[in-house]
This record gives structure tokens, C-alpha cells and sequence, in this order.
């Protein structure tokens, strides 16, 4: 055997050695537009981490919900990294589902994350739960022409009267253009994020401080009441099957003059090649009705890893570059600044070039810096959260009240009977789990 065979022997045992003993992480993902961008640039990852193989599994933002959690809480080990929202990090680390984030290596700068976004993925031990992939709040965007051509001026902080006033006068439904397009999909994370964040505004809770359900008071009244009249006036058809997806696709079509949804639409609805009305977009914060809230929420998409993994080295390697700061200038290389994920690092929001290249960049900070998780409502309340309550029971409830106040949307129930059939379900769902003596 010759010198160049025996070394052509060598490399390729060297080289089979190397898949035998890569890792595959098993990745379980929402189908949203920054987390199918991710996904598109993992051979960066990949080259940097040849002994790390990516298996992804995406999922409709509800399916993916009712998956990881059954998954994590039998510690099934089916995933290796969830992407998992604000709402599970605090109540998951407490059970002993997630494992802590301790080795993202010397330079991912864990004290660059936003002071609001950190502390809701942080335990009860200080510890870092999950890394922020993008966060929100969410806003007002609206087309400029559609609101000169109604003769009215959006406000940077408008009320709800101004834009029901506004919805009504921009629909133009023989030229297929919607006043207003807002979620409608039943589920606690699509349109009761939605309604949750919009009630505080209204000065309605989900519980006072017995932990008794609002739904019977006059506030939650106004707020649904006030909902499924615009929606009817100047809303799209079978809104009740819309959320976040459906409603950014009806808005970048030209369909919708504002849409009231989360701050990370906004690279999207802005994006020339995504967007037919890119350079006809305005921003401002959601609405308020005066009494001192405004309906708009906080949240993160985040990456965690799973008790039940046995690749956590791997897994907190993948993390840091998804959620580091090199991640944001490889998003800026090849698919520009305007589209980097937002909401996750003050270092973000003092750079130049994003601002110069997102408009939206000033109105989303302030609209993340504007949610107060501990002091949602108007009214004292029991517990954390601005569009969700932090209790594990909130997870269950939260879809079957998005079910009926979604099917008064439809027509298929008063809001009076919606409201109703609320406050009897979660009121015998918290007298079952102990909340109410």
C-alpha cells in the first residue's frame, strides 16, 4: 500500500468516525417568519459545528404548544430544543422541566438582554431559563395613504375611539380592503393574547385578588362588545379563523388599512419583497381608552432545552449562536438590518445602521418598555402577565374562553352568552384547583 493510499484510508475512516459520533438535535419550532429565516441559515452553524447535525420539527404556533408541553412534562426526551414563549419559561423551570442556561459561552453577554425581556426568563434561582430568539410587544401599523385618503392624522399614541373611528372610514370592502384586521383564531396565545391585552386597556382583569373570575363585570363587557362591532364594520371575512399568520398575509396583500398585532410583524409588513404596501406603512403604540393602560402585550419566542435531553452540551451550543450577537450580523449580511430578529438586546437599539434601516425600531422599544407584567391591569390583580396569566391552569382556560369569545366573532353566540358561559367554566376550573375556597 502506497503512502497516498494509506492516507485516502485514513481520512475517510476519520471522516466516517465523525458522523458516527455526531450529535442530531432534534429542534421543535413555531412557523413563523424569523424562526423559517433561522432555519435557512443553519449552515453557518453547522460548518462552524461539523460534529452537530440540525433536525427540525415546525409547527402551527397552537400544535407546537400542546406538543413540547406534553413532551417536557413527561420528560419525553422527543425534543432536544423548544422554542417556548414567555408564558411557560417561569412556570416549567419551577417544575424542573427546563434545564438552566450556564455554559452560552464567555462572549454572549447575557447582561445585554433587555431588562423587561430577561427578568420573565429568569428563575426563581437567578438563572437563565431560555435565551430570547426575538421579543415584542405589539403595536399599531397602518397604511399612511389609507389614513390621508380617510382625512384623519394617526396619533403616535392613539385611543380606541380614534381607531374605530378610523377602521370605519378606511374599509372600502368593494375594493377588498378591510378598515382593521385583528386575531380572531381561538387560543390563549392567538386571539386572547389579543383580547387579554386589549381588556387592560378597557380596565377589565381575568381575576380579582381572590382569584374570582371577571367576565361578569361591566369592563369585559366593553372590551368584547366593542370588538366584535368593529370587526363586523370593518374587519375581513372569517375573522374568526384568522391570527397572527393569517392576518399579516392579508396585510401585506393590501387587504387590511391597520392591523393591531406584535412588533415583529413589522420587518415583515415593511419588506419589500414580502410586502405589496412596504413603503406605505406607519407605526404607533396600541390603543388606550384613558384610563391610564394600553392594550399592548410582552413576550418572547425563546430557545430552551428540555429536562428529558441528553444533549444539553450541544443543545446550549446551538442556542448561543442563535441567540447571540453574531446571529443578528449574519441576519444583517444577507437578509439586511431592517430583518434582524428585535426585541432582545439593548446593544440593538444603539446601533446605527438598524436604525437607519427599521423605522419601526423606536416604536417597538418603546412599546416592549411600555408592558408592565407585574402591574397589567387598572385594577390590583393577583397575578403576572399582560396577555396571559402566569398559572399553569391559564394554558387550558385561556383556549376554551378564545373557543367561545372567537364563536361570537363568527355569529355563532351572543358576546352576553359568551361572556357568561366564561365566568361559569373558569370559575368551576379554579374552585376545582384550589384558587377559590
Amino acid at each position: 500500500m502506497n503512502l497516498r493510499t494509506l492516507l485516502l484510508g485514513v481520512s475517510s475512516a476519520a471522516l466516517l468516525a465523525g458522523f458516527a459520533h455526531a450529535e442530531t438535535l432534534t429542534i421543535a419550532t413555531v412557523n413563523n417568519g424569523d424562526m423559517v429565516r433561522m432555519q435557512g441559515l443553519t449552515e453557518d452553524f453547522t460548518t462552524k459545528n461539523p460534529d452537530i447535525q440540525l433536525e427540525w420539527v415546525t409547527l402551527e404556533e397552537n400544535v407546537l404548544r400542546e406538543r413540547v408541553t406534553t413532551d417536557v412534562a413527561t420528560k419525553g426526551g422527543q425534543y432536544d430544543i423548544m422554542t417556548i414563549g414567555t408564558y411557560e419559561v417561569p412556570i416549567w423551570a419551577k417544575q424542573g422541566w427546563l434545564v438552566p442556561l450556564d455554559n452560552l459561552g464567555a462572549d454572549y453577554d447575557v447582561d445585554d438582554l433587555l431588562p423587561a425581556i430577561r427578568s420573565g426568563l429568569t428563575g426563581e434561582d437567578g438563572k437563565l431559563y431560555a435565551a430570547p430568539f426575538y421579543g415584542e410587544s405589539s403595536m399599531v401599523m397602518y397604511r399612511k395613504d389609507l389614513m390621508e385618503k380617510a382625512g384623519l392624522t394617526m396619533p403616535d399614541a392613539p385611543t380606541w375611539e380614534f381607531i374605530g373611528e378610523a377602521a370605519r372610514k378606511m374599509t372600502d370592502r368593494a375594493a377588498g380592503i378591510n378598515g382593521i384586521c385583528l386575531r380572531g383564531k381561538a387560543g390563549w396565545g392567538e386571539n386572547m393574547a389579543f383580547l387579554t391585552a386589549t381588556s387592560n386597556a378597557f380596565g377589565a382583569r381575568w381575576f380579582d385578588e381572590k382569584w374570582t373570575p371577571q367576565f361578569d363585570q361591566p369592563e369585559w363587557k366593553n372590551t368584547l362588545d366593542m370588538y366584535v362591532k368593529l370587526m363586523n364594520d370593518a374587519g375581513p371575512q372569517g375573522a374568526s379563523s384568522n391570527g397572527f399568520n393569517e392576518n399579516l398575509a392579508l396585510f401585506q396583500q393590501g387587504n387590511c388599512g391597520m392591523w393591531i398585532d406584535a412588533t415583529v410583524a413589522a420587518s415583515f409588513v415593511s419588506n419589500p419583497k414580502e410586502s405589496t404596501v412596504a413603503d406605505k406603512v406607519g407605526y404607533a403604540l396600541a390603543p388606550d381608552t384613558g384610563l391610564g393602560k394600553r392594550g399592548n402585550w410582552l413576550w418572547a419566542w425563546n430557545l430552551a432545552i428540555p429536562a428529558g435531553s441528553q444533549k444539553t452540551a450541544s443543545a446550549e451550543k446551538f442556542i448561543a449562536w442563535a441567540t447571540g450577537k453574531d446571529y443578528t450580523k449574519l441576519v444583517a449580511e444577507k437578509e439586511g438590518w431592517a430583518n434582524v430578529p428585535p426585541g432582545t438586546r439593548s446593544s440593538l437599539y444603539a446601533n446605527a445602521e438598524y436604525e437607519k434601516a427599521a423605522p419601526f425600531a423606536k416604536m417597538t422599544l418603546d412599546s416592549i418598555n411600555a408592558a408592565d407584567p407585574k402591574n397589567p391591569a387598572v385594577k390590583p390583580v393577583p397575578y403576572v402577565g399582560v396577555q396571559f396569566v402566569a398559572i399553569p391552569e391559564f394554558q387550558g382556560l385561556g383556549t376554551t374562553v378564545g373557543q367561545l369569545f372567537s364563536a361570537a366573532l363568527a355569529g355563532q353566540m351572543s358576546v352576553d352568552d359568551a361572556l357568561a358561559q366564561a365566568q361559569q367554566v373558569t370559575t368551576r376550573e379554579m374552585t376545582r384547583a384550589g384558587y377559590i375556597k
